[in-house]
This record gives C-alpha cells, structure tokens and sequence, in this order.
C-alpha cells in the first residue's frame, strides 16, 4: 500500500492520512478484507476512494471505504443491525458513539418510502433514544486519526467478529 500512496497523484494525502490509511489496510487485511489493490475515483465523496469487501468470496458486500479528499480523509463503515450492538455503542468513547447519535444523516424523511418503510433507512434505539439516519450518510468517521484505530478496528469487529479458520 505504501507504494501506491507514494505515487504524485496521491501528493494531495497527507503523510497522517496515508500512515492511518496503511494502518487501517493492514488491520482490514488481517481480519481478511480487501480493497483488491484498487484506489478507484471517489466520485463525489472524494477524488479517490477504497472499497474493502472479504477476500476470497464472490459476494461484492461492501464493509468498508476510505474517501481520500483534498483535506482530509474519511472513514465509512457498513453495518446493519445496529440495536445488537447497542450496549457497545453506549460504552464507546464519544467520537465512535457521536457517528450513531449525532445529527449527522439524521432521516429527513424524504418521502422515499414504499408501504411506508424507507428501504434507506437505518433505526434503532441508542440510550433509550430511537434514531433514524438515512442510509446515504451513516457511519462517515470523518479525520480519523491513528492513534485510535484500534477504536475503529474493535467496532468493525464487534459487528463482524472474525471468522475461526478451519
């Protein structure tokens, strides 16, 4: 990976950015997720983006993504039944809770619903609060920094648990 961000077109990364890049890749690659060695365009989130899916399968279930943007980076991860992991949610330090009870993505109910369920739409219930976040704009870790990527890594592994190798 670090050759890859060493090429001029990722100039506009920062040298914090690509060390949690390359730490978050490392930690994705051991638990056996993978980008594909790929750092496709980021279309509107960013100029570019990674998309980590598990390695070895043919499914294209997306668990993760790096948008690489001029300032900055961000970090989105996928999750889905959110109440199962509520009580680690609540015990989380306040920037992993605040991306599930912030007013970020908040549901605007924008009326794309079908016999009235949004198919966008996450809910569930964080400190006895009920919130729904629209599913475009859900756990975006915006400027992660390094020095908490075990933070990151021990979410993503509370909703996906690593699997025991036969």
């Amino acid at each position: 990976m670090n050759h890859v961000l060493d090429e001029p077109r990722f100039d506009y990364v920062s040298t914090a950015d690509k060390a949690f890049v390359q730490a978050f890749d490392n930690e994705m690659t051991r638990l056996g997720y993978t980008h594909g060695d790929v750092i496709g365009d980021g279309y509107c989130w960013g100029r570019h983006m990674l998309i980590y899916r598990r390695q070895g399968v043919k499914s294209q279930t997306v668990y993760a993504r790096i948008y690489l943007r001029e300032e900055d980076i961000i970090l989105r991860l996928f999750f889905n039944n959110i109440d199962k992991q509520r009580a680690y949610i609540e015990q989380a330090p306040d920037h992993i809770k605040q991306v599930f009870s912030g007013p970020f993505g908040n549901c605007q109910h924008c009326h794309n619903e079908k016999d009235g369920q949004c198919r966008f739409r996450k809910s569930y219930t964080i400190e006895d609060i009920f919130i729904e976040k629209c599913n475009g704009n859900t756990f975006w870790f915006f400027q992660p920094r390094l020095d908490t990527m075990s933070e990151y890594i021990n979410l993503f592994t509370a909703f996906y648990p690593p699997r025991k190798r036969n």
